[in-house]
C-alpha cells in the first residue's frame, strides 16, 4: 500500500513515517531529504534548492515530480511507500495521481495530522537531525539519549531553514498552497484526520489502527 502523511511544518510527519515504514515494511519517501541530498551535492540545482527553501519557498513542482517519477517507477518501492510531505500543493496531487496511475499503482489512504501552532513552533525550534545517521530527535520533546542514538552529540544539528521567520513564512504557505488539498482527498474518501497533540507513541498508535483497517 501508498500511504500519504499530511500535515503542518513540524507536525510530526518525519517521526510517524520513521516507525510506520519499520513497523509496515514501507519505504518512507521524503521529498525534503532527497532536496536535502541534492544540496549536498553542491551542484547548481543545489545551490539553487538551498536558495528557495532557506526563504520558506517551495521548489518548483517539476522538480519535485521528477524526483517522485524515479522512486515510483523502481519496482523495488512497487506499492510500498509513504510519502511524507508530498504533495504539497493541488498541481503536485494532480501530477500525483496520474504518476500513480502510470505505474499501475494506488493510494490506500492519507493521514492528516491536525496540531496547535504554538506547538509546531515548539517542535521546529527544538528538531535536531543526526548528520552521521541520520535519526531525528527533538530537545524538547524527544531528546536524544545513549539507548537510542550511539553517535556522538556533536553530529546533532539543527537545519537552517528551522528558525522562526523561516517558521511563519512556511505555515504561510501550507495554509495558502497546502492546505485545500485536504478537500481534494476528502473527496476521494482516502481522508483521515488525526488528532496530532499528543505524545509521539499515542498519535502512532492511533495512525496504526487506521492502518490495519485498510483493505488494501
Amino acid at each position: 500500500m501508498n500511504i500519504i502523511l499530511f500535515g503542518p511544518p513540524g507536525a510530526g510527519k518525519g517521526t510517524q513515517s520513521e516507525a510506520l515504514a519499520k513497523d509496515f515494511s514501507l519505504f518512507q519517501i521524503s521529498t525534503g531529504d532527497l532536496l536535502r541530498e541534492e544540496i549536498k551535492k553542491r551542484s547548481d540545482l543545489g545551490n539553487k534548492i538551498k536558495s528557495i527553501i532557506d526563504k520558506g519557498m517551495l521548489v518548483s513542482d517539476q522538480t519535485i515530480n521528477n524526483l517522485i517519477e524515479n522512486i515510483l517507477s523502481n519496482k523495488k518501492f512497487d506499492n510500498r511507500l509513504i510519502f511524507d510531505g508530498y504533495p504539497r500543493n493541488i498541481n503536485q496531487a494532480k501530477d500525483l495521481d496520474k504518476l500513480i496511475k502510470k505505474y499501475k499503482q494506488k493510494i490506500a489512504s492519507v493521514l492528516s495530522l491536525n496540531v496547535d501552532k504554538s506547538v509546531i513552533t515548539k517542535r521546529i525550534l527544538g528538531r535536531q537531525v543526526c548528520s552521521n545517521c541520520g535519526l531525528t530527535f527533538n530537545e524538547f520533546f524527544k531528546p536524544a539519549n545513549i539507548k537510542e542514538h550511539d553517535c556522538d552529540p556533536k553530529f546533532l544539528q539543527k537545519r537552517t531553514d528551522d528558525n522562526e521567520k523561516t517558521i511563519v513564512s512556511r505555515l504561510e504557505t501550507y495554509t495558502k498552497e497546502t492546505l485545500p488539498i485536504l478537500n481534494y482527498y476528502k473527496n476521494q474518501n482516502l481522508l483521515y484526520e488525526v488528532d496530532g497533540m499528543g505524545d509521539i507513541d499515542e498519535i502512532y498508535s492511533k495512525i496504526s489502527q487506521i492502518i490495519r483497517s485498510l483493505d488494501t
